[in-house]
């Protein structure tokens, strides 16, 4: 009776553990109940709760402890099985203690206390939910989930696959009708770097920092694909806050908008008839988008590359079955692997700490700046123009395709009844999108 209340999980159960699994109720509960973003909250939700359900396995990864020189092992220090911190020492190798650089539990002693080890030698396998550097601590993917998020996520195959089928499902012509919406887009990318700076000065590092502005963008598999090149530990904290703050978007956008705006200003009205874009342009569009990014930022051409030729089969009208399957059933597939390993990221290890808060409250800093900077770019060029753009446009920069542009339209016949403000928002939404790839090639190319 005793030896299997021992092989439960119940044992290895803490606070941690239980706090996330109510966080990830919580998501559940707003996907469900307040229908904010249910796609991606509701899997993210039921990954965070069964990652966090002790021996479920599904995110574990298998590291094997190696000693660094030949000795004798003098002490065993940590017992088998029982859970342990980053950096806590394990066993006793000739006087000099030997360190874990995971958290997690030991699995299995490959050596007994009065044994001889050679340099290199495993001294012990040690379970853990840890991403790593896999070229300073190479673990091993044992579960479901670390399979997925490992062959995935770190060999950057779902994200760049996410793009495509976003380019399918998006139209570029709101922003092909009206060219200037995409300053817009360009301008909401200041958010990005404003907190890329800003992480540095609270001590993360260059890569952190840009895994942490790149939230600004407001796009997953970007978010996603970004911190998985840079900083592959913090990937759970940037892409929980990347996906929940686009859920938040009706809540974010408004106070800062309002904020930067007077009534007037809000009230502006725009013809809602943008000019005809003609199937040539759209046809042209991707092509050309992809061969000019891609020459200028090379690093993007994974994800501007999947975005384009998605948009391609959406235009080009001769692959309708393609562009079909890319808008349905593969982004369905690709959005529920992708959601249950990231929700998989957020074991209580790896979420519970002062740098996982702050990056949240980075994420929000950087989205907040990124809907600013797009209003106040639009106030700039109304300085210019004979026809005035409505400013809040500008907040649909920050892309979340297309939440940011419903937000701006419901905000602007509030002041304004005559107003349809959706396609002209549009414009800087998908402006905002293909924006946020290529700063995530910046990054990429100049910190990888």
């Amino acid at each position: 009776m005793l030896f299997g209340l021992l092989e439960t999980g119940l044992v290895y159960f803490y606070w941690g553990n239980a706090l996330m699994i109510v966080i990830g109720g919580l998501l559940i509960f707003l996907g469900i109940a307040k229908r904010m973003e249910p796609l991606l909250l509701v899997p993210i939700g039921f990954g965070i709760i069964l990652v966090n359900l002790p021996l479920g396995g599904l995110m574990d990864y298998r590291y094997e402890l190696r000693a660094d020189r030949s000795g004798e092992i003098q002490e065993i220090i940590t017992p088998s099985s029982s859970r342990f911190d980053q950096g806590a020492e394990i066993l006793r190798l000739d006087g000099d203690v030997v360190s874990s650089p995971v958290h997690g539990r030991v699995k299995e002693y490959l050596v007994e206390p009065g044994g001889f080890v050679e340099a290199g030698e495993v001294l012990a396998v040690i379970t853990t939910t840890m991403q790593t550097d896999q070229s300073l601590i190479p673990t091993e993917p044992e579960g479901l989930l670390s399979r997925i998020f490992a062959f995935g996520i770190m060999w950057h195959i779902i994200p760049p696959l996410i793009f495509l089928s976003l380019g399918a499902l998006t139209d570029f012509g709101p922003m092909l009708a009206n060219p200037r919406t995409m300053l817009l887009g360009a301008a909401s990318q200041f958010g990005v770097y404003f907190a890329f700076f800003l992480s540095l000065f609270f001590g993360f590092s260059f890569q952190e920092a840009g895994s942490i502005g790149i939230i600004g963008g407001a796009e997953g598999p970007t978010t996603i694909y970004v911190t998985a090149t840079l900083a592959p530990h913090i990937i759970g904290a940037t892409a929980v806050a990347c996906y929940s703050y686009m859920a938040l978007v009706p809540i974010i956008i408004p106070p800062v908008a309002r904020l930067l705006t007077t009534k007037k200003d809000r009230a502006i009205y725009m013809k809602p008839q943008l000019r005809p874009v003609s199937r040539r342009e759209k046809v042209l569009f991707p092509l050309v988008s992809a061969v000019i990014v891609i020459l200028l930022v090379p690093s993007s051409a994974p994800l501007i590359g999947c975005f384009m030729v998605g948009n391609l089969f959406r235009e080009c009208g001769v692959v309708e079955r393609l562009s079909k399957t890319a808008q349905t059933v593969f982004i369905d597939i690709l959005t529920i692997f992708i959601t249950l390993a990231i929700g998989g990221t957020m074991a209580a290890e790896n979420f519970l700490n002062s740098a996982t808060l702050l990056i949240l409250v980075l994420g929000v800093v950087s989205f907040a700046a990124a809907a600013a900077a797009g209003v106040l770019f639009a106030k700039f060029m109304n300085l210019f123009l004979k026809e005035k753009i409505n400013p809040l446009i500008g907040a649909a920069g920050v892309s979340a395709v297309p939440m940011a542009a419903r937000v701006v339209q419901v905000m602007g016949q509030k002041e304004n009844k005559q107003n349809y403000l959706l396609m002209h928002a549009m414009g800087p939404n998908v402006a905002g999108a293909i924006g946020a790839a290529i700063a995530g090639g910046v990054f990429i190319g100049i910190l990888g």
